[in-house]
């Protein structure tokens, strides 16, 4: 066990996230509360085991890539036949008292066959065939997400895509055609693929006084938790949004506003700050890491923890449409939590293996 060489600013910024997240499941959904104390435990320790393999002797193997790849692929075909529909959504196959929501692993697939494949066509990328295969990696695994439906999943998917495209060199003029094809897409989902009430949250993000007692509802009552905060906060289940319901989802999608309210701008900047640790710690660690493999793995965690933090905490601050994007770390869920774990873990695996 290598426990010592692993990284504790990282790993500590982690905890201090999940436990944060705890603090407000014990205020607002105290039956949450265990469960997720569950799942951190399985999911640090995932972290301890995963970063004890050397991965770069693994991940060179193609069977092992395409793999996980397949076990994605098969595993999201299977969630359109047996997964429940849970407010409107097919995405979690059930395994008695838990579930799986089976697109937090199409995540971990695409990071890994987009860093096997990058590390080694990046010199190439300005081809256009590489584009069209890279990109097809990403549709086939998007179409099948984004029939559950799943909007969030699909634009980080995309967005994973598009990172890795960014920084290999792809030439302007393929950025260009690039953007005009996933507009066309864009375009068909939206005549063809988006629900209504998708369609009508994107809408109310440019008109914010639209149905304040319905498509912008949400947004206006995490506004109002954030806003009346203050800098240390209204106390533990003191917050009014939250305690009284009129906050929802304040376990998930607006976890952020529920803990702000009770632990103010002080709370806020704390999360904000471990977060960012989050993130400085995974580019140094891809910047000194002495391979491409491991590099664009640094890559792909970097841009997956980005968009859901973007995106979360936009949705709370009314600048991102509300699509039931978590928070990394600080969220309830066990789905997101394993996988971000894993990932983090795989990432330390190849600190510990290098020769500093």
């Amino acid at each position: 066990m290598h426990i010592k060489r692993l990284d504790w600013y990282l790993n500590g910024a982690i905890l201090f996230l999940c436990f944060a997240g705890l603090l407000s499941l014990a205020s607002t959904k105290p039956d949450l509360f265990w469960p997720q104390l569950v799942w951190i435990a399985i999911g640090f320790l995932l972290i301890i085991f995963t970063a004890n393999f050397d991965w770069r002797s693994i991940v060179i193997n193609k069977q092992f890539i395409w793999g996980i790849y397949l076990i994605a692929l098969a595993a999201l075909i299977l969630t359109f036949f047996v997964a429940p529909s849970i407010r409107g959504v097919r995405a979690w196959i059930m395994f008695g008292p838990f579930n799986f929501q089976t697109s937090e692993l199409a995540k971990l697939a695409l990071i890994l066959i987009f860093s096997s494949f990058f590390a080694k066509e990046h010199v190439g990328i300005a081809n256009v065939k590489n584009i069209f295969l890279s990109s097809f990696y990403f549709l086939i695994l998007a179409g099948l997400v984004i029939i559950q439906p799943d909007l969030g999943t699909v634009l980080i998917m995309f967005g994973i895509w598009f990172g890795y495209l960014l920084v290999s060199g792809i030439k302007l003029r393929h950025l260009i055609i690039s953007a005009i094809i996933f507009s066309i897409i864009f375009a068909f989902l939206w005549l063809g693929a988006l629900q209504p009430y998708q369609k009508q949250r994107i809408v109310g993000l440019f008109v914010p006084e639209k149905d304040p007692l319905g498509i912008n509802y949400n947004v206006i009552q995490s506004k109002i938790a954030i806003g009346s905060a203050g800098f240390f906060g209204k106390g533990f289940r003191q917050g009014t949004q939250s305690q009284l319901g009129f906050l929802p989802e304040a376990q998930t999608d607006f976890i952020f506003a529920s803990f702000t309210e009770e632990w103010g701008l002080f709370g806020a900047l704390s999360v904000l700050s471990a977060f960012l640790i989050i993130l400085t710690r995974i580019i140094k660690m891809g910047l000194r890491a002495d391979n491409n493999f491991s590099r664009f793995i640094c890559l792909g965690a970097f841009i997956l923890f980005m968009l859901h933090f973007v995106l979360n905490i936009g949705s709370n601050l009314g600048l991102t449409p509300v699509i039931g994007v978590s928070f990394p770390f600080f969220s309830y869920g066990g789905s997101n939590l394993l996988i971000s774990s894993l990932l983090v873990g795989m990432i330390q695996g190849t600190r510990v293996y290098k020769r500093f």
